[in-house]
């Protein structure tokens, strides 16, 4: 998501390189280019005015500072102007002073309620809470079987009776009260387009159950008409926040530059993925961060946390400090880069990799390759993981026939083996700073893409 916008704005703003002065000619070009590359990325055309006039009114007759280029000027102000677009700050669920917390899951059919529904309980079960799903949807087929579904593979409980939803959620709130529930999530019914019959129902639910939170599920890949849906819900409900789904896929961002400008309720949590651990809260800044090309460490280095434990990290740095880091490390290794995600959106989290689309084509990082070097490991005997230096022709030849790939893929992995090895001893002797420390902290290197070369 957002890569053919950063790709634009990066490419706009990169005109002022060597530049020791911005005209006011030269600022009213750049803007026509920006307002091009909203309506592109399909954001509502208000907000791309009030964008426009905003920047405007801050970059005509500006002065550049003292220790900044033309360049850095006008990357700050748009940097600003987006974070104000996407909201000031990270605003998180608020939770009721006396359990147990209501939660309405709004939004039209197919935004991915049900899903979300669930990713959200996992994600409070991680913070210590203890969540109650409630299958509400009483009229899409089957959506009452998938949710509870869901709860068995995530260990929730998840609350289902005969009878209409506003009754079927005021009795959940009423079980969550006596067995002592922190939380209750509440999967409503949608619509294929906003209605009125849909509309009473949650406003029954709403006044029946007073909910903490209501939080609309708003599908990215719609663009700015999830703008226009929100502010609807919003008009009826007052939604207190907006998930987004599917930011992983190829939506312009129109639908996450628009819902907070038009309806003054801030993006919550983002889907990134299909599965129920894919939910990520939403960080303004850091989102602003990663349309302009700067990337997103922060959000990278929770990523490497989540899919390395500390006492991984810690086991991994004292072999390597001990000399002893095995191909059984390795693979252990590449099984958490694939729980952080695809490696293309790795990638684009590291400070100027976002607009390098053309050299991350040549690339060609497949995601499969990481299953592939996993194959080439599990073929070896524990001896030769332990010792790759004894793997010689003959056994290169059995590990290429058991893993189902070629001699050349087997020397690929021992190569980037021998790469991550030199990887690791860098990433522990250099890299200085708060920042370093922390990437330090997980067995994962910000150069790691040389791996795939």
């Amino acid at each position: 998501m957002f890569d053919s916008l950063s790709e634009r704005i990066q490419g706009i703003l990169g005109k002022f390189k060597g530049k020791s002065r911005i005209s006011d000619k030269e600022v009213d070009a750049t803007l026509r280019e920006i307002r091009l590359a909203l309506l592109e990325a399909d954001v509502h055309i208000q907000v791309v005015r009030r964008f426009i006039d905003s920047l405007r009114g801050k970059l005509v007759g500006r002065e550049v500072r003292g220790g900044l280029t033309p360049t850095q000027e006008v990357i700050k102000v748009v940097s600003d102007e987006v974070q104000g677009l996407l909201g000031e700050s990270r605003e998180g669920l608020q939770f009721s002073p006396r359990p147990p917390t209501g939660i309405m899951m709004v939004g039209l059919q197919g935004s991915g309620k049900t899903t979300s529904a669930a990713k959200l309980a996992v994600m409070l079960k991680k913070e210590g809470k203890w969540p109650l799903l409630v299958a509400a949807d009483i009229y899409r087929p089957a959506a009452v079987d998938q949710l509870i579904t869901l709860g068995k593979g995530i260990g929730v409980e998840v609350f289902h009776e005969d009878g209409d939803p506003v009754t079927i959620c005021a009795h959940a709130m009423e079980r969550a009260k006596d067995q002592g529930v922190d939380v209750v999530i509440m999967d409503t019914a949608g619509r294929l387009h906003v209605d009125e019959p849909l509309m009473r129902e949650l406003e029954e639910i709403k006044a029946r159950v007073s909910p903490r939170e209501i939080l609309l599920v708003a599908d990215a890949m719609t663009g700015q008409e999830a703008a226009n849906v929100a502010r609807t819900f919003h008009q009826r409900l007052d939604l207190t926040g907006v998930v987004l789904t599917k930011m992983d896929g190829d939506a312009r961002g129109g639908a996450a530059l628009s819902i907070k400008a038009v309806t003054g309720c801030p993006v919550k949590f983002v889907g990134v993925g299909e599965k129920v651990d894919q939910l990520e809260p939403f960080y303004p800044d850091r989102m602003a961060s990663r349309i302009l090309g700067m990337g997103d460490v922060l959000s990278l280095i929770e990523r490497a946390e989540r899919a390395f434990s500390e006492k991984e990290a810690q086991q991994l740095q004292e072999r390597l400090m001990k000399g002893t880091f095995t191909l059984e490390d390795f693979r252990e290794h590449l099984k958490g880069l694939r729980k952080m995600g695809s490696i293309d959106q790795i990638i684009k989290m590291l400070p100027g990799m976002g607009g390098m689309k053309d050299a991350l084509k040549q690339v060609r990082i497949d995601d499969r390759q990481i299953a592939r070097m996993e194959a080439v490991i599990n073929s070896m005997t524990p001896h030769e993981r332990k010792r790759p230096v004894i793997i010689n022709s003959s056994r290169k030849r059995r590990i290429s026939r058991g893993s189902g790939t070629s001699v050349q893929e087997v020397n690929r992995v021992l190569k980037q083996y021998a790469q991550m090895q030199k990887m690791m001893k860098g990433a522990k002797k250099g890299g200085r700073g708060k920042m370093a420390k922390k990437m330090k902290n997980t067995p994962f290197g910000s150069d790691f893409m040389n791996m795939f070369q």
